[in-house]
């Protein structure tokens, strides 16, 4: 199932997707397999595969900690490529996240290949842009891969015109300012991004979903963001389930009420 599927589904039903964030690896290859299975059954729509790294400067501590025991647990491409395989399996969009450093590395053209091969949707990249990625823009055209840029409160309107021109699968909204984390509030800059990302894809004349990542933690915030944004997505809050808890099972039955939760939340907006 592509995103662009997940997202038509979504607006089928008159609703904003939930996408899910979880590192591969964490807390363990299949332990994070059997999690992302539990948040697709309790209603996630998409999923965003995390590809651990050493040097993740733009995450917040929570998923920095879960990022860490998965390396050091020898975490490594291969078990991310194949966490994707399961998730695809399901039915559902799987998505990379990852710093650039570890695809440049890998190889570009051999990641994208092999992205493709596990079932994977496209790959999302938060510290590479459109106008420096020219590599990554090939091999996923190539391969007929999603290219997921992200736009910020910052970017310039010039910025985000280039940025929304580029993504194909949506336009990811960061809409904090600062490290990924949940938080008690949304954050007020959210709403004026996603306008001003949806008024540069028209003038455009393109249809293309934006999707927010702003630190949502509950069916309630979830709800506040779906009333003017195509998704919502999740990261921290669900890492922070199976932080808190060591117990496989109670972790898994966390991670499917805040996956239901969520899942309401999206449905009432």
């Amino acid at each position: 199932m592509s995103v662009a599927s997940a997202f038509e589904k979504a607006r089928a039903d008159d609703r904003a997707a939930l996408v899910g964030y979880l590192p591969a690896g964490f807390p363990t290859v299949d332990g994070a397999i059997e999690a992302m299975r539990a948040m697709v059954d309790a209603g996630c729509d998409a999923i965003e595969v995390g590809l651990p790294y050493s040097d993740p400067v733009m995450d917040g501590p929570t998923i920095q900690a879960a990022a860490q025991r998965a390396l050091d647990g020898g975490v490594r491409t291969r078990d991310v490529l194949r966490t994707v395989e399961a998730i695809a399996a399901t039915g559902t969009p799987a998505l990379v996240m990852t710093y650039w450093n570890p695809v440049a590395r890998y190889g570009v053209e051999r990641f994208a290949a092999d992205l493709a091969t596990a079932g994977g949707a496209g790959l999302i990249t938060p510290d590479l842009t459109p106008d420096s990625g020219g590599a990554w823009v090939a091999a996923a055209d190539e391969h007929d891969l999603d290219k997921v840029f992200l736009v910020a409160p910052s970017s310039t309107d010039e910025r985000i015109a280039m940025t929304a021109a580029a993504c194909r699968g949506f336009v990811y909204a960061t809409a904090v300012m600062g490290v990924t984390g949940a938080r008690a509030v949304s954050s007020e800059l959210a709403e004026p991004l996603v306008a001003r990302a949806k008024r540069s894809l028209l003038d455009q004349h393109r249809e293309l979903p934006v999707a927010v990542g702003v630190g949502v933690s509950s069916g309630d915030q979830a709800a506040e963001v779906a009333a003017y944004a195509d998704g919502v997505i999740v990261g921290s809050a669900f890492v922070r389930c199976l932080l808190d808890h060591d117990d496989p099972r109670q972790a898994l039955t966390a991670v499917a009420a805040l996956t239901d939760d969520l899942a309401r939340g999206v449905r009432r907006a």
